[in-house]
Order: structure tokens, then sequence, then C-alpha cells
């Protein structure tokens, strides 16, 4: 602590900068406040719990998890607009499929059409087979894998409808399909695998 001797070097002081910078400083030079001593017993006493507030709050109710995967609610359309479009991009080439659903998916943005989400089904494969000139054995000639990819949207207005399919139309790749149809629910179902070992076992147990 400063010695009282020095309480006129620090009105001196502050009254100096007071003239530099305009601003006034406030000094507390009453002998009363200043002490000598700078031990501080409280300092090592207890708080007793002072600064806690986690007992001041509500109970946290536990919050159930939630599914992975949850069904989200159909919008239905009106008469001006459409509810939930499905935009389907299929084709045997995955590099083309991929292009175009992206192509379609910046194209909405740009647009202002609300995208809700785009997605890939699983992939179909079918094998195709060859009969032979002699005899009636068939063998495996290929394999023909398809891609889809779907790109849902809302809201579309009814008068923006055929301009934005007329330009999809236009910029469609060779050898890639295009299909838009409402948004049901067993289009939703159909994003996942089935699994016929599952279903059996479910259908045992009940």
């Amino acid at each position: 602590m400063l010695p009282l001797s020095g309480i006129p070097l620090l009105r001196h002081a502050a009254a100096l900068c007071q003239r530099l910078t305009g601003s006034h400083i406030l000094l507390c030079c009453d002998p009363r406040y200043l002490r000598q001593d700078s031990q501080r017993h409280y300092k090592s006493q207890p708080t007793h719990g002072i600064g806690r507030y986690r007992h001041l709050l509500p109970p946290e109710t536990e919050l159930k998890k939630k599914s992975k995967f949850q069904k989200k609610e159909i919008k239905p359309g009106t008469d001006y607009e459409y509810g939930a479009l499905n935009f389907c991009v299929s084709g045997h080439n995955m590099l083309y499929v991929e292009h175009f659903a992206q192509y379609i998916h910046n194209f909405f943005n740009h647009m202002s059409v609300k995208v809700e989400e785009s997605y890939a089904k699983p992939t179909r494969t079918k094998e195709v087979m060859l009969l032979q000139d002699v005899g009636n054995k068939m063998f495996l000639d290929s394999v023909l894998s398809t891609h889809e990819r779907v790109v849902q949207v809302s809201g579309l207005s009814a008068t923006l409808a055929p301009i934005i399919l007329e330009v999809l139309m236009m910029n469609q790749p060779e050898g890639v399909q295009l299909l838009v149809k409402e948004h049901t629910e067993a289009d939703y179902l159909e994003r996942f695998k089935s699994r016929p070992d599952l279903e059996n076992l479910r259908a045992s147990m009940n």
C-alpha cells in the first residue's frame, strides 16, 4: 500500500491526467480506506456454497432418445402449389446419374425452391442371360446395375413447374431417365433395403 505521504503526489498526477485526457479519475484518498497491512483474513475461510446455483434450477427431465430415421409428415398440395414432389433420376451410368441429380439440386436452389432432401436409393442389379445358337442352355452375358437418385422438393408453384420441367428435359443427358411423382409413404420405405431374415424372425416372435 502507498504511504500517506504520497497522497498529494497522487492528487497531482490525477489532475494532470484529467487535463490531458479530459476524463475524470476518482481517487479515494481518505486515510480510513488506506490500510498499511495487506493481509486478507477472509481468503482462507470457507465459502459455504457461495456462487452455487444448480440447486436453484428446476430438475432436468430426461430427453427421450430419438430414432435415427424419423418419418416426416407428407405436405399436401394446394390449388396454387404442389406438395412434396420426388424428382427421380435413374440410369446405368452412375456418373451421369450423380451429376444430373446434382444439377437438379443446384437448379432448385437457384430458383428459390425449397429442397427437402436429396438421397440415393439402393442399387438394383439385373442379370442378362443369353441363349446359345445350338441347344437350350442359357449363360450369363452381363449384369446391369441401375442407380437411382431422388431430389425431393416442396412448395413448387403450379405456374413455375412447366418451365422447370422443360429446362430439365433440355439438359437431360443420354441414358438417364427422369421421373416426377408425388411423394408417398411407399417411397419412404423404398429407401431402405429389405431384410427377409429379420422379417421372418419378427413374424415368428409375434
